[in-house]
């Protein structure tokens, strides 16, 4: 019997694809979820599959953190949500460089929290 998602994992992907998702993942750090949207909504048919899960990837993390910037900005009215914010701001920084790591050698990142919105 055939396993294609394995064969699909094992294809290293191009140099291309490789630098286009570690820019998408790094442009999250200062742009949020503009870059990741206008290639999701510009590559989704003619991207690779790797690649387009790497966008959507980064996409659904950086809309998890547009809901918890909100919840911080509501939060700051208790003073609670200044932590709050200052603590999202770091972990943006963190995952996006993690992210970006792992996908300029051609592997498979998922950030850890997200919620996986879009599919």
């Amino acid at each position: 019997m055939e396993q294609p998602e394995q064969a699909i994992s094992t294809v290293r992907p191009s140099s291309e694809d490789t630098n286009t998702a570690t820019i998408v993942h790094l442009s999250g750090i200062l742009l949020g979820i503009i870059v990741p949207l206008v290639l999701y909504l510009v590559k989704k048919d003619s991207a690779s599959p790797w690649l387009r899960g790497q966008i959507l990837e980064a996409l659904n993390f950086q809309l998890t953190l547009l809901i918890a910037y909100l919840v911080s900005g509501i939060l700051s009215l208790l003073l609670v949500g200044l932590l709050f914010f200052g603590l999202l701001i770091l972990v943006n920084l963190v995952f996006c460089i993690l992210a970006a790591v792992q996908t300029s050698s051609g592997a498979d990142y998922r950030y850890p929290l997200a919620l996986r919105l879009l599919k």
